[in-house]
C-alpha cells in the first residue's frame, strides 16, 4: 500500500531535532523519568523493585488488568475489559480501530481539520469520505445541521477529534448528544480521538463513550498525560469492533511490552496529581501565549479553551510553508505551518512546552514577524 505522507509529522520529524525552541507540541511539556516518579516515591519504589524481578516477555498482550482498571475509571459509563485493548500510543490506537471497522465502499465523515491521518487511513482503506468542515467564522464550531444532511442510511462512521489538533476547540456534551443522536438514527459509528482532554473546568466536557452506545474511543498517555515515549495509548469500543481490533492487533503490535504497561499503570494510578502538574502548565502558559498575541498586530487566534494547541492566523505577506521553514532555519524556532492542514495563512503553536522554551520561542516568532514592518 502506497500511503500518503502525513504532512505535519514528516515536517516534526524533519526538523525538531534541529531547533532550540519547540514551540508546535501537542502534548504537555513531557516529564523526565525523575521527575515523574517524584509524583510517588512509595509507588516508583515497588516499580523498581518489581521491574527487577519481572520477566521481559511479551506480558499482557492486549493490557494487564491493573492498566484496564485505570482505564475504565477514566470514564462515567461502566467499561468491561474486554472491551478495552491497549495499543502502542494514539497512532496504533486509530489505525487499530479504523482498520478495524472501515471496508471499501463505506460511507464515513471526518471532522475536518483535525488529525490528518484519521482522514489519509479513512480513504485509504477505501472508504467514500466527506467532510465535516469547522468554520472560523463559527469560532470553528461545527454545524450540527450540515452533519444532518450529510449523513446517509447507509453511512458506516462519523469520525471526531475531541478536542481538536489543531485548533484547541471542544465540542461539548450537548453538541455530542446530538451527534449521537444523528449517529443513532442510521446504525452509524461513532469514533472520538480523545488524546487532547481540556483542562479548563469550565468546559462541559464527556467522553464519548458515556453518550453514545455504538461509540469506538481512542485515546493516549502521550498528550494530556506527557509521556509519549511510553508509547501507550488504548481503543474502547463495543463487543464486536474490540472482537475485531483484539485479531488484528495479532499482526500489527501483539504487545506494548513490560515495562511501558508497568509505566501506564503507574501513570494511571497517579493521575490526579501528574494532570494537575500539566493543568498548571497548560493554563498558565496559555495566558502568556494569550497576551502575547494580543500585543501582536500581525496575529490572531480563537483562543483554545485548556487544550494544549491553538492555531494562529499569521497577517504576512509570505506563504506560511516558507515562513516556517525560514524561522526553523534562521531562529532555530518551530512551528507548523498551517499548509499541513489545508489551513493556509497560519500556524500551530504548542504553548505547552516549559516556560522557558515558550518565551524565548515566542521572543523570536516576534523578532521575525517585525522584519516584515
Amino acid at each position: 500500500m502506497d500511503i500518503m505522507t502525513s504532512r505535519y509529522e514528516d515536517w516534526q520529524n524533519r526538523l525538531e531535532k534541529h531547533v532550540d525552541f519547540n514551540i508546535c507540541e501537542s502534548m504537555v511539556a513531557a516529564f523526565t523519568e525523575e521527575e515523574l516518579l517524584a509524583i510517588d516515591p512509595e509507588g516508583a519504589a515497588a516499580l523498581r523493585q518489581t521491574g527487577a524481578h519481572e520477566l521481559l516477555n511479551y506480558g499482557w498482550i492486549e493490557g494487564s488488568a491493573e492498566f484496564k482498571q485505570g482505564v475504565a475509571g477514566l470514564y462515567q459509563s461502566e467499561v468491561a475489559p474486554d472491551r478495552i485493548l491497549q495499543t502502542n500510543g494514539g497512532t496504533g490506537a486509530n489505525f487499530n480501530a479504523m482498520y478495524a471497522l472501515i471496508e471499501p465502499g463505506d460511507h464515513v465523515i471526518v471532522e475536518s481539520p483535525a488529525y490528518e491521518p484519521l482522514e489519509v487511513l479513512a480513504r485509504q482503506f477505501g472508504a467514500e469520505v466527506e467532510l465535516w468542515r469547522l468554520r472560523e467564522e463559527h469560532a470553528w464550531q461545527p454545524d450540527i445541521g450540515e452533519l444532518r444532511q450529510m449523513v446517509r442510511p447507509d453511512t458506516k462512521l462519523i469520525v471526531l477529534v475531541n478536542a481538536s489538533n489543531p485548533l484547541g476547540v471542544v465540542l461539548e456534551t450537548p453538541l455530542l448528544e446530538e451527534i449521537a443522536d444523528i449517529a443513532r438514527s442510521v446504525g452509524a459509528y461513532v469514533l472520538c480521538d480523545e488524546a487532547f482532554r481540556p483542562f479548563d473546568e469550565s468546559v462541559n466536557y464527556t467522553s464519548m463513550i458515556d453518550v453514545y452506545e455504538k461509540a469506538i474511543v481512542t485515546c493516549t498517555l502521550s498528550k494530556a498525560y506527557a509521556v509519549p515515549g511510553i508509547r501507550i495509548g488504548w481503543v474502547v469500543a463495543d463487543d464486536e469492533i474490540a472482537g475485531r481490533v483484539r485479531r488484528l492487533r495479532d499482526y500489527t503490535m501483539v504487545s506494548c511490552g513490560v515495562p511501558n504497561d508497568a509505566l501506564g499503570v503507574y501513570v494511571l494510578r497517579n493521575r490526579e496529581g501528574i494532570l494537575k502538574r500539566n493543568c498548571e502548565i497548560v493554563m498558565r502558559n496559555l495566558e502568556i501565549a494569550d497576551a502575547w498575541i494580543a500585543g501582536q498586530p500581525r496575529v490572531s487566534w480563537q483562543k483554545p479553551r485548556g487544550v494544549t494547541t491553538g492555531f494562529m492566523r499569521l497577517d504576512i505577506p509570505e506563504d506560511d510553508v516558507s515562513f516556517c521553514k525560514r524561522l526553523a532555519a534562521e531562529r532555530k524556532t518551530l512551528l507548523i505551518p498551517g499548509g499541513c492542514f489545508d489551513l493556509p495563512c497560519g500556524a500551530r503553536l504548542g504553548y505547552c512546552a516549559h516556560e522557558q522554551i515558550l518565551r524565548r520561542g515566542l521572543d523570536e516568532l516576534a523578532a521575525a514577524l517585525a522584519e516584515f514592518d
